[in-house]
């Protein structure tokens, strides 16, 4: 059956050269098609795995991106972790088609990717795989959702890849950031809609490359049609220095103009005298008088530091425990834990963080990270649940030439070496297998690492912070984990709680709300579904559901239609949320005298919706 559906498949692709394939002939696809039979010449039927650099061939490669992998990889990142549990792997590639970095999601799905070689290395450039998300974008210059059985090679049909290219400041193709996901559940619906979260990211990596590199220059931010916008840059005479690629396309502007440094006022006019807010807002128009919109302006570096004193404040030093209190929040038990954190200060201490999938565990590891002496130095992180057992002994220990059947020719540090004088962050210790769990307590008992092949120990020195979603207490007491090993990583436990259990959740759907969509706000009825939702998913989902909201709004207003919450856990999870409303509307109603116009006014509610919502709930305001 497999081989006919492959044979099913090539008689398709090569039938499209004759305009009788089951396609839209005139669409992108069939297009991508017929230049991969007619241009380059490709089989469709052909089997094995992509082209893939060495270890020292990506450095090489990678050398001439290194501000743009810098810029960069905050926002896949936190891409990376929205997209995770939809079993995405996240790609940054170069101009070629090669992926210069990857972020695997979890571990049965990261099996398929390691098998078929879809990782860090591997080169997807449309004159050697065919039509694929990477090679046909970056060939096109446009974001393109390639769907399971549109590739061109019949054996990438299991995949489904959203690429977006990135620009660079000059707006020449720069690389691309591509999802791809080997779920066969997920419906090319959901394929668009992470689409349009990866084309958000990449126009935000575009954004940050844009304003460094014109970093001395005043920047605009112009408005276009659509929606979209694009960024201006010009000097203090008000000649224009640079523009991206969507602010040429609505001013039309070329290299040329902008090497002759023409006048800004030939193309926007607007009333800003050079005032130093970091982003002000203005009222923009085309030099014909017409209106274009609010735009921001943003001054020079140089201009934004002039409005420092010229001494800093000796009774106010920066706190290098403020990450750690922005995450506390108002939640009494993360309060606690930061000022024992405090309190531990440089100590080498391990720290272990418990909590559920998606409530930011990584992320507070990294606060504990800047807040300590070993901030300048790396923090290294591996995800024990992500990595194949057979991969993660090398991964963690790191190997010398030789040492097994394919392993690099250089040999790999390994990840601990490699956190040398800084922090190594396990994620989902609790994963890890037993064997491995003895050679890290053993790492953690000799402060040395023994890597594969190895004639002699590397002394290393790091500050170990792991983090679990399960109880490794219990776990050490089935001898599913090893007790010592155990009580070696848990100098000091720091327990991180759901989203649903924190004491200031209204406080954080805001804070995200304002980070995911800073454009939009948020309808009566997205507020109060946003504010009683249980998230099983924590931090994660609601970054995800309001970063894809900020992208599905119309009009900048964020409605219930645009919030992707499935009913957690069926019937009774519906009936838990709508108590949780009700609980929340009576507490309201209780705190405010059963005054419902200020009750309204404190969720942040219409009086209409609210007395509508207690009518449904069968709230009675007299009792409340």
């Amino acid at each position: 059956m497999a081989s006919l559906s492959a044979s099913n498949h090539v008689a398709r692709v090569l039938s499209v050269a004759d305009h009788v394939a089951d396609v839209d002939a005139s669409s992108r696809i069939a297009n991508s098609w017929r230049r991969c039979l007619v241009n380059h010449k490709l089989d469709p039927a052909r089997q094995g795995p992509p082209q893939t650099l060495t270890e020292a061939e990506i450095r090489h490669a990678a050398e001439p991106m290194e501000q743009l992998i810098r810029l960069a990889t905050p926002e896949l990142e936190n891409l990376a972790r929205v997209l995770r549990e939809a079993g995405y792997c996240v790609n940054l590639a170069d101009p070629s088609a090669t992926a210069l970095l990857s972020w695997l999601p979890g571990a049965a799905d990261a099996d398929i990717f390691l098998r078929w070689g879809v990782y860090t290395g591997s080169n997807f450039s449309e004159s050697f795989e065919g039509t694929n998300g990477l090679g046909t974008a970056l060939a096109e210059e446009k974001p393109i959702l390639v769907h399971r059985d549109e590739h061109f090679r019949e054996q990438w049909g299991i995949f489904s890849c959203a690429v977006a290219p990135l620009f660079d400041p000059t707006g020449r193709i720069a690389g691309a950031v591509n999802i791809t996901s080997c779920r066969g559940d997920l419906s090319r619906t959901a394929h668009q809609l992470a689409l349009a979260v990866t084309m958000e990211a990449t126009r935000r990596i575009e954004d940050a490359i844009f304003r460094d590199h014109f970093r001395n220059a005043w920047i605009a931010r112009v408005p276009g049609g659509g929606g979209d916008s694009g960024l201006l840059a010009y000097d203090d005479d008000r000649r224009v220095v640079g523009a991206c690629r969507s602010a040429r396309a609505l001013l039309s502007l070329t290299d040329g103009t902008i090497a002759s440094g023409i006048d800004l006022s030939r193309f926007i006019t607007f009333d800003h005298q050079g005032t130093r807010g970091a982003d002000d807002v203005v009222e923009l128009r085309r030099a014909d008088g017409r209106a274009l919109g609010q735009g921001r302006v943003a001054p020079p570096l140089r201009a934004r530091s002039s409005t420092r004193p010229l001494a800093p404040r000796r009774d106010a030093p920066v706190d290098r425990f403020d990450a750690l209190n922005r995450l506390a929040g108002r939640d009494p038990g993360l309060i606690k834990s930061v000022k024992r954190l405090r309190s531990i200060g440089d100590h080498n201490l391990p720290v272990l963080l418990h909590g559920e999938t998606g409530v930011g565990k990584d992320v507070f590891a990294r606060a504990i990270h800047a807040a300590s002496n070993r901030a300048r130095n790396h923090y290294v992180a591996l995800n024990c649940a992500a990595m194949p057992e057979s991969l993660i002994d090398a991964e963690l220990f790191g190997y010398e030439t030789g040492a097994f059947t394919g392993a690099r020719r250089d040999g790999s540090k390994g990840l601990i070496v490699q956190a040398d004088g800084g922090t190594l962050f396990l994620d989902e210790i609790g994963d890890m297998p037993i064997a491995l769990q003895t050679r890290l307590l053993r790492v953690l008992e000799n402060r040395e690492v023994w890597p594969l092949g190895a004639l002699k120990p590397v002394a290393v020195d790091i500050r170990l912070i792991s983090a679990t979603h399960r109880d490794l207490g219990r776990m050490a007491e089935a001898g599913a984990f090893r007790a010592d090993l155990y009580f070696r990583l848990r100098g000091m436990e720091v327990r991180l709680p759901a989203l649903r259990e924190r004491a200031d959740r209204d406080d954080i759907i805001r804070q995200i709300a304002c980070e995911e969509a800073p454009n939009c706000r948020l309808s009566d009825e997205a507020w109060a579904l946003l504010s009683a939702y249980p998230y099983p998913g924590n931090m994660r989902q609601l970054r995800h559901v309001l970063r894809l909201a900020g992208c599905t709004a119309e009009d900048g207003v964020i409605t219930d239609a645009d919030l992707d919450l499935p009913p957690f856990g069926g019937r009774a999870a519906e009936t838990d949320l709508a108590a949780a409303e009700r609980a929340t509307i009576v507490e309201a109603l209780r705190k405010h005298g059963g005054r419902v116009t200020e009750a309204a006014r404190a969720l942040k509610l219409s009086r209409a919706t609210l007395y509508r919502k207690i009518k449904a709930l069968k709230i009675d305001t007299g009792s409340s």
